[in-house]
């Protein structure tokens, strides 16, 4: 009697750049793998399939990827020589923007595919194993991947994420996403909520809503009604067993008044909310393309701040856009001054190919650029010092969710996103607990459980 026998197990290496979404994505590609045997290891090395999951927003991205690629080359070979095949795929929105490139540079990549397209990973696979040359998929396909991806798979932790919108309508003349993720799509409510509910069955108890500009979701309901994203989170607030909600990324655009009454009526919507302003001179923003003013970011910051008090913003700066000038920059640090951010995120302006500031004049100098990125670095990292030293002393509910660096250590996440570490079980993680905050470090906090005994009577 033949006795059957399991296929050897495929590995898979997924190496992810850029936001959160593609985080999300970097998972889905997983799932849609899995079927066909493949599971995640820890390197490279060891991969029959690698995945180089790319960001284009950053300054340089796509030679990042390929001083990546000329590694996985050197380990392809490696593996021929042992008997061993390695798939090397470049996906995300590098390769949407630049697939043919990556094939002419690098002839060893054997699939390219774009954001849009990730779901038809298997029968990319299955062609390459078939042919030679590369696979290359960057359509924007019509119909929706959401579609045809399989459920995401149980037990990827306490923190999860889920993608309700992507793609973006609003054309920053900096930004390359509307040329690598499209128009603007809105998943429908059913499938958000039933991905949600496999979420929290699986183990999640923070679920953060994800998308190019998530507040401007505007889901088709069950009844043929259309929802905004404070009528989504209402609803996720009902599910049992699930304590946090959040959602990135948002454009001051899009900050309605009846998603700020959320932020004060969900109890489950946590104090934190990334908001991109970019700039605080108007002058810049109009060249920006932005669709708002100083004064519109300053409203919604006020009354998020009056919804719900103990409120953290945090935001995305870029400066040295072409014309920028002195006066402008000064206006953005008046800004930070004016608004206060308790983490914040800054860079130099970077020529983006095919986007409208790219060819502009009056571009800024590097060494102007650098100074201007300093000064408003050193700012925003004094008020996120701040931020954090006004939590010493001070009790909030932390969702832990894996082992800290040292034995007996457990690491979490307060409602203001901060890191933080406890003495304490493995059993706290998936798991909130009160703790009171001891002390700050520089990327992190340090807390102590209130039911140990010490403090059973504080």
């Amino acid at each position: 009697m033949t006795i059957p026998t399991t296929p050897p197990r495929k590995r898979l290496f997924i190496r992810t750049f850029g936001c959160q979404m593609n985080v999300y994505d970097s998972g889905r590609m997983a799932d849609v793998l899995a079927p066909l045997g493949y599971g995640p290891v820890e390197t490279p090395e060891e991969a029959d399939m690698v995945i180089l999951n790319t960001c284009h927003i950053r300054e340089k991205a796509s030679e990042k990827v390929f001083s990546d690629l000329g590694r996985l080359r050197v380990m392809k070979e490696a593996r021929a020589e042992a008997g061993h095949k390695m798939v090397v795929a470049v996906a995300g929105c590098v390769a949407q923007a630049e697939g043919r490139e990556i094939v002419a540079r690098a002839p060893w990549v054997d699939i390219v595919l774009g954001p849009q397209t990730y779901h038809r990973l298997p029968e990319m696979v299955a062609r390459a194993a078939r042919a030679a040359g590369a696979q290359i998929d960057t359509d924007f396909p019509v119909e929706q991947k959401f579609d045809l991806l399989p459920a995401p798979r149980a037990g990827q932790g306490p923190i999860a994420f889920l993608t309700i919108q992507e793609g973006c309508d609003k054309f920053c003349s900096f930004c390359v996403v509307p040329y690598t993720r499209g128009a603007e799509f809105s998943r429908p409510v059913a499938a958000i909520m039933a991905e949600a509910r496999g979420l929290v069955a699986g183990g999640a108890r923070e679920i953060a809503l994800l998308g190019q500009n998530v507040n401007a979701w505007h889901g088709e309901a069950p009844d043929g009604s259309t929802w905004n994203l404070s009528r989504l989170l209402y609803a996720l607030a009902e599910l049992p067993d699930l304590p946090r909600i959040r959602y990135t990324t948002s454009h001051p655009r899009d900050m309605d008044d009846a998603l700020i009454r959320a932020h004060g009526e969900i109890p489950q919507l946590m104090p934190f909310l990334h908001l991109p302003v970019q700039s605080g001179s108007d002058r810049v923003l109009q060249a920006m393309n932005r669709g708002h003013k100083v004064d519109d970011f300053i409203r919604v910051t006020d009354a998020l701040r009056e919804a719900r008090p103990d409120i953290a913003l945090s935001s995305d700066f870029i400066v040295g856009h072409p014309g920028e000038k002195a006066e402008d920059h000064a206006a953005t640090m008046a800004l930070v001054g004016r608004v206060g951010f308790a983490l914040a995120y800054s860079f130099k302006y970077s020529q983006r190919p095919g986007t409208p500031a790219a060819g502009q004049p009056l571009q800024v100098a590097e060494a102007v650029k650098d100074a201007r990125l300093q000064e408003l670095q050193a700012l925003l990292r004094r008020q996120q010092d701040d931020f954090n030293e006004s939590c010493v002393n001070r009790d909030c509910d932390v969702l832990f969710t894996n082992p800290g660096r040292h034995p007996g250590q457990v690491m979490g996440r307060t409602p203001w996103l901060q890191p933080v570490h406890a003495l304490g079980p493995l059993s706290l993680i998936g798991t909130t607990a009160r703790v009171r905050v001891a002390a700050r470090f520089p990327n992190s906090l340090s807390a102590i459980l209130l039911d140990q005994k010490e403090l059973a009577c504080a």
